[in-house]
């Protein structure tokens, strides 16, 4: 192995120290106990060696963020892995809050703090649209505009989620609102065929 080709093993093995110090402080602690101090102390690395990968706190949480939608995206595959129609609808949004709940910082990294992660431009990076592509996979088969409906299940989701972990709806009653939001997608694109 070359020098430069070590140089960047290393590299990457301090980022993902970096990364992964993070999470675990964010879900112990919240986002709030993650400085670059911190992490520095965490990993035992000076807060100039973190500079050096990441720019700011900011980078850090996108990055973060970034192991999240791949995470997020295999789990939606697997909960749709075997299903079709109203049941792979209902498996994904299941897996989506379960994800959403089980992992809140991870969330909030990923939907909740500030990053320069960009949806639906030519720029977004492929760990992002294969999160999306994962719902869309699901919403397709019952629709023409397939985005639109694929954002919209996802803002539903978001907002369960948000709303759930805030403890201003039921739990108990999220099987109904998935029920809900199913037969929602499934209306629309019976409607949209009809007007076609």
């Amino acid at each position: 192995m070359g020098t430069a080709e070590r140089k960047g093993r290393d590299r990457a093995e301090r980022e993902h120290r970096i990364v992964a110090a993070a999470r675990v402080i964010a879900e112990r602690e919240g986002w709030d106990g993650v400085t670059i101090r911190r992490l520095a102390d965490e990993i035992e690395y000076s807060q100039p060696v973190l500079y050096s990968h990441f720019k700011n706190r900011d980078a850090i949480v996108a990055a973060v963020a970034v192991e999240g939608f791949k995470e997020l995206a295999v789990a939606l595959r697997e909960a749709a892995s075997g299903s079709t129609g109203r049941n792979a609808l209902k498996n994904v949004a299941l897996a989506y809050l379960a994800f959403a709940l089980d992992r809140p910082a991870l969330y909030d990294a990923m939907f909740v703090l500030p990053t320069d992660l960009r949806f639906a431009e030519a720029g977004t990076r492929p760990e992002l649209r294969a999160a999306f592509e994962a719902l869309a996979a699901v919403v397709a088969p019952f629709c023409v505009e397939v985005a639109d409906v694929t954002e919209t299940f996802w803002a539903a989701l978001h907002g369960f989620a948000a709303l759930e972990r805030s403890g201003r709806i039921r739990p108990s009653a999220r099987n109904e609102r998935i029920a809900l939001v199913v037969r929602a997608i499934v209306a629309s694109g019976n409607s949209s065929r009809a007007r076609g």
